[in-house]
């Protein structure tokens, strides 16, 4: 009965498109469908009001052998906030739902990465979700982001452990072994959500300093010309402040920074909550902290 439910909610949202679900050949957040119907931001970050998603917004992979014990949906429409992947298992009685934020790598829109996870682009839709191995697939890594470079680099924070952000680049063709950074990067506390620039020029991540604004805020370290990184430096008053900070990652187009802002609240019964509202700015912001 469930498998039957499932499929006629498939089915409905295929009805609701006047195409009939394909593999898109461009990657599904692209710059000419991003930001339509959205007013864009300046050097002053603004908070970001995503339009209503509709079907329309996602696509069913594979319909040609649709496997009901586990499907998932891409996100194709117009917010970059959206995860990139919605799947459905089936655990019985009932079907689990996670969304998934898959990163993809500049150079390569065909493979999308989430956590120790990714999956490929095939000719009849997106893969099944795969293990990046046993270097990122293990007990004792919490991994909550990945970010992937042009080139392939891989860098992860570790809610685990909470040592801080790894590195793993591409050496003579061979992916080596997960390392941590050095104090530049891995200093403070609850230091996590890295993003790496597509040409690995900068590093961003948040983190709880002693010279921060507030709880935790956002950060980032330029490479050096002899390879290594830049000293800290925190991102300024115009991103951070008082409350959290958190998350802060490019539009696939390099054009606006994107981040979280979030406040723990109060009830009237004494529990906390915590809220948070999305933002995004003009990346040039970033252009002018590498010249100050």
């Amino acid at each position: 009965m469930i498998k039957i439910t499932v499929l006629v909610f498939v089915l409905f949202l295929s009805a609701c498109k006047t195409e009939k679900f394909e593999t898109k050949k461009n990657n599904p957040l692209t710059k000419e469908n991003l930001y339509f119907g959205h007013k864009t931001p300046g050097l002053n970050p603004e908070i970001f009001i995503p339009k209503k998603s509709t079907s329309q917004d996602w696509e069913l992979w594979d319909t040609d052998s649709l496997n009901m014990d586990e499907f998932y949906f891409t996100y194709q429409g117009n917010d970059p906030f959206e995860p990139l992947v919605v799947v459905y298992r089936n655990e019985g009685s009932y079907y689990r739902v996670n969304k998934y934020s898959f990163k993809h790598n500049p150079s390569d829109s065909n493979i999308l990465y989430s956590r120790w996870t990714y999956i490929e682009r095939t000719d009849s839709g997106w893969s099944k979700i795969k293990s990046l191995g046993s270097m990122f697939d293990r007990e004792d890594l919490g991994i909550m982001v990945m970010s992937v470079s042009s080139k392939g680099t891989l860098v992860f924070d570790d809610y685990k452990s909470n040592k801080g952000i790894r590195i793993s680049r591409i050496i003579d063709g061979k992916r080596e072994e997960p390392k941590l950074l050095g104090k530049e990067i891995n200093s403070g506390e609850l230091t996590a959500h890295p993003f790496i620039a597509p040409d690995e020029s900068y590093l961003i991540w948040d983190s709880e300093r002693e010279d921060g604004y507030g709880k935790s805020d956002i950060y980032i370290s330029f490479r050096q010309q002899d390879g290594s990184w830049g000293s800290t430096i925190n991102m300024g008053d115009k991103i951070n402040s008082k409350l959290v900070e958190s998350g802060a990652r490019l539009t696939p187009d390099g054009k606006y920074l994107l981040f979280e802002r979030s406040e723990e609240k109060v009830r009237e019964g004494g529990s906390t909550y915590w809220e948070s509202k999305k933002y995004w700015v003009d990346s040039k912001i970033i252009e002018q902290l590498r010249l100050e």
